[in-house]
């Protein structure tokens, strides 16, 4: 292929796709979630990949935007890791990092030393479990950040573990204490305030419907407001974004959907957008709000990509059936909360693959906001956002 089309097909207006010559190639790892992370302190964003049936992983920034797999940093075994979360647990201001597993039940916690090299506290965790979700925030006001943990499978309630002010960094077991008694098959937590009382409250996205609601009583027990969930269609559900769609000032929602996971074709897998009045209501106007699809994703994220400053949307893509890679998605906000498919403008057409997990950060220094994403037995996507 000639080089120019070859440029043609990695590059738009606002992406370039640099895959090929600044991440390590693999092509079959199953990276289900990744997050950005300055963890030796070069004031550049390191990566940190959640895999399924592999150590998880580290990949270090020279602070160009290229990549090199820094092997052992997390324990070598093998779990199947679906989701990475970051923050500093143990209050010593260096960030720490927690991943929460499904199949083997086995969460890994690690705390950072600050020189790219981590401590395994994996036996501070209060238990284990069948998990998909995973968010961390302070829940109960004490400034420490706690961990929500959603779960699946048999006898499946999702886990609110406290942080310990006394020792900051190990963690009780305050489900029973902090949520309903509910068995979901929960795919993705979130953690946001969106009733404007400055606390965190949950959004709970399912497997099998229907997603829930829960508001804080700004000290870590939460009580689920159906009715102020809008759910007009059955929904199987596998990452929740919290972003002011249409810049009202209030939290909206948007629940990240699959048709079927891998199966026959089952429900609508359009996102679907739920807009909040401003005291926590929200209502899904996903159809005057977004483009129906067939794709079917299972993650996104909310980053301006053309500069406008308006919230946009990325969205991981898999053609389902029949679980075959397909091109990230991308939808462009008009800056009242009307999205528009620009995948053809936006993305460059080598950007596809089986997608998952995607972070958003400045991996070159550049001050223009740089995709990675995962995918499932798929090679890790990196692309540099453009001025």
């Amino acid at each position: 292929m000639p080089l120019a089309v070859q440029a043609q097909q990695s590059e738009t207006a606002w992406f370039k796709d640099v895959t090929a010559t600044h991440v390590p190639l693999d092509g079959r790892e199953h990276a289900l979630d990744v997050a950005f992370l300055d963890v030796d302190g070069d004031h550049d964003l390191d990566a940190i990949l959640a895999l399924e049936s592999e150590p998880n992983r580290l990949y270090l920034n020279d602070g160009k935007g290229k990549f090199t797999w820094k092997k052992g940093a997390f324990a070598e075994r093998n779990h199947d890791s679906e989701h990475v979360r970051i923050a500093d647990f143990n209050k010593d201001g260096i960030a720490d990092i927690i991943f929460a597993a499904e199949d083997d039940q086995t969460h890994e916690y690690y705390t950072g030393n600050g020189d790219g090299t981590f401590v395994d506290v994996s036996d501070r965790l209060p238990a284990k479990s069948e998990a998909n979700g995973l968010d961390v925030g302070d829940v109960n006001g004490d400034g420490l950040p706690d961990i929500i943990v959603g779960n699946s499978g048999s006898n499946a309630q999702d886990f609110l573990w406290v942080n310990d002010p006394e020792k900051p960094g190990y963690f009780s077991d305050y489900t029973t204490g902090g949520l309903p008694a509910i068995e979901d098959q929960t795919q993705a937590v979130k953690l946001a305030d969106l009733n404007g009382d400055r606390t965190l409250d949950v959004v709970v996205g399912n497997e099998v419907p229907p997603n829930r609601l829960f508001f804080n009583d700004g000290k870590g027990k939460f009580t689920e407001r159906p009715e102020n969930l809008e759910l007009l269609v059955p929904l199987h559900t596998r990452d929740v974004l919290v972003f002011d769609a249409n810049r009202d000032g209030h939290a909206d929602i948007l629940f990240v959907n699959l048709t079927n996971n891998g199966g026959p074709w089952d429900k609508d897998p359009t996102a679907r957008l739920l807009i909040n009045d401003g005291k926590g209501n929200f209502k899904d106007e996903t159809a005057r709000r977004i483009p129906a699809q067939k794709l079917s994703s299972y993650s996104g994220a909310i980053v301006d990509f053309n500069h406008d400053g308006y919230a946009d949307i990325i969205l991981s893509a898999i053609k389902t059936p029949p679980f075959e890679a397909a091109q990230v998605q991308a939808l462009q906000n008009d800056g009242k909360g009307i999205f528009t498919n620009v995948t053809s403008q936006a993305i460059p057409a080598t950007t596809v693959c089986r997608g998952w997990g995607i972070a958003v950060g400045d991996v070159n220094g550049d001050a223009v906001l740089d995709l990675m994403i995962g995918g499932w037995g798929s090679q890790v996507r990196l692309l540099l956002g453009k001025k």
